[in-house]
């Protein structure tokens, strides 16, 4: 099969690679008609996640058709459209019982906090992601379901985390009828962030960036007001004058280990591989939400080794709230939402390109090249 494959920092090719096949009784194998680059590649992309091979393909975003299954599978068949969380998760461990499909205990060797994630080295489990004609899903009676045949697989693939993951955001902010929120970053998950706080009872949503076209998606997209942090002197004060110098109730971090990356990063991250993000975003969080209030933390970071400001989140009477999205949960909401008109997640699909030209779609997304927001893939 054809396949995006890693072959160091900024270097990714479309290979041919072996076909995934049944390994377990429990797998399937499904051919990808979506998949999507998200942010969180572009930390695997630069270099920046421990224990990214070569030869891994990415992906974590992806729809197709069930292809093959094992002899235990039950719940999907050859021939059904599905979607896929980012999740790999058992489904019945401690953690999977209390809907924490993110931390699953049963699925990852290689860590004690997440769980597995398609495509997202073997710091995350090792398994190969959906940016190929083929994957191998395992566990397939839990983590996949069945497209509804109302929904078509370009809007189903941002629903296997952006969308997920950005009303996840702003569910863990515990909005309330009102509530002053504020999301720092403007990439496809903070722009869900925004929009979902509408949903949940915002009086006012601000989003801050500093890419222009990032803002203007925003304001029409999530209806939000913007800030262009590098066109102010300060974004906190900016920010504390803006909300009647108290500070914004809720505060969402949709930036983490920054996708840009600044050279720390990429020295620490190529050579040593300490990758842990810089923590400006997150210490702007802490100053600009209100004593009080409450930070929702979506951004990747990795291992910390920056100085964030938690002496003042715990003197200021900070709730923090953060995870890895659980995504299967988010799902029965969402569906109505889409459903009922509420939201469109498309519109922030700036680019479709096939698979053959996936290593052109990622330097322009990494490079912030031609206005490109959100990217997907094309397979038939």
């Amino acid at each position: 099969m054809r396949a995006m494959v890693y072959r160091g920092p900024y270097r990714v090719r479309l290979e041919e690679k072996e076909r995934p096949a049944v390994e377990h009784p429990n797998d399937a194998i499904v051919r990808v008609t979506r998949a999507a680059i998200c942010g969180s590649d572009l930390h695997l992309y630069h270099g920046m996640m421990p224990d990214t091979r070569v030869g891994t393909t990415f992906g974590h975003e992806f729809v197709g058709v069930v292809d093959e299954v094992g002899p235990s599978v039950r719940h999907v068949k050859v021939g059904d459209r599905v979607m896929v969380p980012f999740n790999v998760f058992c489904g019945s461990c401690f953690f999977c019982a209390r809907g924490l499909y993110a931390n699953c205990h049963n699925v990852n060797p290689n860590a004690t906090a997440v769980g597995g994630i398609y495509g997202y080295s073997h710091t995350c489990g090792g398994y190969d992601g959906g940016q190929a004609e083929y994957v191998r899903v395992p566990l397939a009676d839990v983590g996949p379901s069945v497209i509804p045949d109302w929904m078509d697989d370009d809007v189903a693939v941002l629903l296997t985390d952006a969308l997920a993951t950005g009303y996840f955001g702003a569910q863990l902010g515990d909005i309330v009828e009102g509530d002053v929120v504020v999301v720092f970053g403007a990439g496809p998950v903070g722009l869900y962030a925004a929009r979902s706080a509408w949903l949940m009872g915002a009086g006012r949503v601000i989003v801050v960036d500093h890419l222009e076209y990032r803002l203007d998606k925003a304001r029409s997209f999530a209806h939000a007001e913007t800030v262009n942090f590098a066109e102010v002197d300060d974004i906190v004060v900016y920010l504390k004058r803006d909300t009647g110098h108290l500070g914004a109730d809720v505060v969402i971090d949709a930036v983490g280990a920054e996708a840009d990356g600044n050279l720390l990063q990429h020295v620490t991250a190529t050579k040593l591989k300490l990758q842990g993000g810089s923590p400006v975003a997150l210490n702007w969080a802490i100053d600009a939400v209100r004593k009080g209030g409450t930070i929702s933390v979506m951004g990747a970071y990795g291992p910390m080794f920056s100085a964030v400001k938690f002496g003042d989140a715990m003197n200021k009477g900070l709730t923090l709230r953060m995870n890895q999205c659980p995504v299967k949960r988010q799902w029965p909401r969402l569906f109505e939402h889409i459903r009922n008109g509420y939201l469109d997640p498309t519109d922030i699909v700036t680019h479709r390109v096939p698979l053959e030209h996936v290593a052109e779609a990622y330097h322009m997304f990494s490079a912030k090249l031609d206005g490109c927001i959100k990217p997907l893939i094309v397979l038939n």
